[in-house]
């Protein structure tokens, strides 16, 4: 199974209802994703990292999981060069642009901001809860079958994949740019699926026997409390106050 150390702890946030945290991190990850002001993000990215500090998630996770700064800093290296605006500094052909800039930096907090509320609300729970929780959210139940047997049978898919890239190594098969090795490692791909589709009508078939009509049950009940409400009201406070910040910036700004 895959780890997910954020799921383990006793935190306020853990013990929320899964879905109010699910609501309240999609609401605010797009009145994150809609600011138009550096300021009202910054107040957002202040928000977040309070979620993430109440959750109280393991630093060398939250480390690994804000490397996606590593991909934000691609937009540092071309957004300020392509895009037209005052101009802040030259090279030759290249132009570096004060919009660009500042649309770089509002795109880090933003995207950092989302990643934090993210880790706080719903990397805090295990995959199950969450495909419970949709389900009790009325999400479609495709969709939800969908998400549950894909991380009950990614770890087994690559379980199969392991083994095979074994047997090949001993015999003899040693990965090279060559046409052997891609006709190897086709054979190989095509293997991890023929399994896969064949594991899959087992278990279709056991389900059958065992009485599956098309929907899960979970042992898990869901009872709002009050603690729920306190924290939707939180949530939803903190997404007025980030609309709120940012339409007053966009008003003095005018």
């Amino acid at each position: 199974m895959f780890d997910e150390p954020f799921a383990r702890g006793q935190s306020l946030l853990h013990a929320v209802d899964p879905r109010f945290r699910l609501v309240a991190a999609f609401a605010l990850a797009v009145g994150l994703a809609v600011l138009r002001h550096a300021g009202a993000a910054c107040l957002g990215l202040g928000f977040a990292a309070l979620a993430l500090v109440l959750s109280r998630p393991p630093a060398g996770a939250v480390l690994r999981r804000l490397a996606v700064n590593v991909f934000i800093a691609f937009l540092w290296l071309t957004v300020p060069l392509t895009m037209p605006g005052q101009a802040l500094a030259a090279w030759g052909p290249f132009t570096f642009s004060r919009e660009g800039l500042m649309l770089a930096f509002l795109v880090t907090l933003k995207s950092n901001a989302i990643v934090m509320f993210f880790l706080a609300l719903v990397a805090t729970m295990d995959s199950p809860t969450i495909g419970y929780a949709l389900d009790r959210l009325r999400f479609p139940s495709k969709l939800v079958f969908l998400f549950l047997f894909t991380y009950r049978y990614l770890h087994v898919i690559a379980e199969e994949w392991r083994k095979l890239h074994v047997a090949a190594r001993l015999r003899g098969f040693v990965p090279r740019t060559d046409r052997h090795t891609y006709r190897t490692l086709g054979n190989m791909i095509g293997m991890v699926f023929v399994h896969s589709f064949d594991r899959s009508a087992r278990v279709y078939e056991a389900m059958i026997l065992r009485g599956f009509s098309g929907r899960f049950r979970s042992v898990t009940a869901f009872r709002a409390t009050a603690r729920d409400a306190a924290f939707a009201a939180a949530a939803s406070g903190c997404l007025l106050c980030l609309m709120a910040a940012d339409w007053y910036m966009e008003l003095y700004r005018g």
